[in-house]
């Protein structure tokens, strides 16, 4: 009986497994999308401290153990689909310098076109600017850009959770909020 239970649960881990593969492809596919939004992951609390600084993670708010779980958990499930993101870009905020950096990707880099504009910290007109021409000029494949919610709100016109994720097409706007956690 036990060896009946733990092969169901085997099963049943590998039946979850391929599902959360298949929802990322499934995403970009669904909308043919050359973009895929990532809001950081669980960064508790509402904004950052006063004493804000970009270039000093201890006066922002960052990851608690959770969304490093999260972080990690959606590494995962991008390793296992097998996608291969053309770029991956991350806003110069350290949560989501963090959260990519727990994606485990082998190559990202910062673009301050991702970076929040909710207290004035990065000036909305100019983060939106770049992120539009980095959009606009996006040759082949899909590239992860990993951001704040106020960027994705005001490039796709949705709302997400953290950790949650977008696939967008930026020529017809065209967009899948999804979860790999």
């Amino acid at each position: 009986m036990r060896g009946l239970i733990i092969a169901l649960l085997a099963i049943l881990a590998t039946k979850v497994g391929a599902e959360s593969t298949g929802i990322l492809k499934n995403a970009i596919n669904e909308v043919n999308a050359n973009v895929v939004f990532m809001r950081h992951a669980l960064a508790p609390g509402f904004g950052d401290p006063d004493n804000f600084s970009l270039s000093d993670c201890t006066t922002q708010r960052n990851l608690d153990e959770e969304g490093k779980r999260q972080a990690r958990l959606i590494g995962k499930a991008i390793r296992e689909s097998n996608i291969q993101f053309a770029d991956a870009l991350s806003s110069e905020w350290c949560r989501c310098k963090e959260t990519t950096e727990l994606l485990g990707l082998e190559q990202w880099s910062t673009f301050s076109g991702l970076n929040s504009f909710f207290q004035d910290y990065a000036d909305k007109g100019d983060t939106l600017r770049k992120l539009k021409l980095k959009l606009n000029n996006i040759q082949d494949g899909v590239t992860l850009m990993i951001t704040h919610q106020v960027v994705i709100t005001a490039t796709t016109g949705v709302a997400v959770g953290s950790g949650e994720l977008v696939a967008y097409n930026s020529v017809t706007q065209l967009k899948k909020v999804f979860k790999l956690d």
